[in-house]
């Protein structure tokens, strides 16, 4: 890996990998927007060398960073300091330099997830919610989702780690594991699916005597191609679809408000990244 001179930026993504990332692209519309010095590069971190590499850039040239998967446990370790938001999901997206000698570690994958299903009227308080997954960027958006009262079921092929989750929130709302029998006769409002953009969906994932023409579909993964879980929407003909490329942004928005104390625009940012 080369040296990265001290001016080349001050904001970075970790990730592996990080080569389809549109994080820089935003942030660098954050920086126009508010006249920030604000130099934000993506940066694929190998496997095994995440605490080591992350230590030496906040020791040199940068401020603050956004952790991606597969290193969001590792970043929570990491922080000197947690956020509440950070301790209650043990997952952190957010990290900031204070003090010049420690690491702050956030969590606003819960504040941008909401925020996206908001501006695209997906959610309403009370909804009865399916989750897809059960790993470190669900951890991160079930505390918003608990706080509007909403009934969480968690659906997770490895069902020891949908206990441990359930558990993990339970004291903060309604939160269960997913049963076939669970809603007997009402259907699910929202679906979001929270797993690997690589993993393969079926017909039979979820019945879709649960399912009703009025279900909304959330993919947090984004991309240029159709994520499978979205290919599995259309084949099921579901009519209200939206990818994760909203929460990404608001995502960025509420670290860049950590960072800088400027909460930036962004519905023209959503727009433009969906016309692309």
């Amino acid at each position: 890996m080369r040296k990265h001179k001290n001016e080349d930026f001050n904001y970075a993504l970790f990730g592996n990998p990080i080569h389809h990332s549109q994080s820089p692209q935003i942030h660098n519309f954050f920086a126009k927007q508010t006249k920030i010095l604000h130099i934000y590069k993506a940066i694929n971190i190998p496997l095994n060398q995440f605490s080591l590499l992350v230590n030496y850039f906040f020791e040199n040239n940068i401020q603050g960073a956004n952790v991606t998967s597969p290193f969001k446990k590792e970043a929570y370790f990491l922080s000197n300091k947690l956020s509440k938001r950070a301790q209650i999901a043990k997952s952190v997206n957010t990290l900031k330099k204070i003090d010049n000698k420690c690491i702050l570690g956030d969590n606003t994958d819960g504040v941008g997830l909401l925020s996206d299903l908001n501006r695209l009227k997906f959610i309403k308080k009370n909804f009865s919610i399916l989750i897809l997954g059960a790993g470190g960027a669900v951890q991160g958006v079930l505390l918003s989702i608990l706080s509007l009262g909403c009934s969480v079921y968690i659906l997770n092929r490895t069902v020891s780690n949908a206990i441990s989750v359930v558990n993990q929130f339970k004291q903060y709302g309604n939160i269960k594991i997913f049963e076939k029998n669970d809603l007997k006769n009402n259907f699910f409002d929202l679906v979001i699916n929270g797993l690997s953009r690589n993993v393969q969906y079926k017909n039979n994932l979820i019945p879709l005597s649960l399912l009703s023409s009025k279900t909304f579909f959330y993919d947090m993964n984004y991309g240029l191609e159709n994520t499978p879980f979205l290919n599995w929407c259309m084949k099921i003909n579901a009519k209200y679809v939206a990818d994760g490329i909203g929460m990404l942004v608001f995502q960025a928005a509420h670290s860049f408000l950590e960072w800088h104390g400027i909460l930036p625009k962004t519905d023209y940012i959503i727009d433009i990244l969906n016309k692309n």
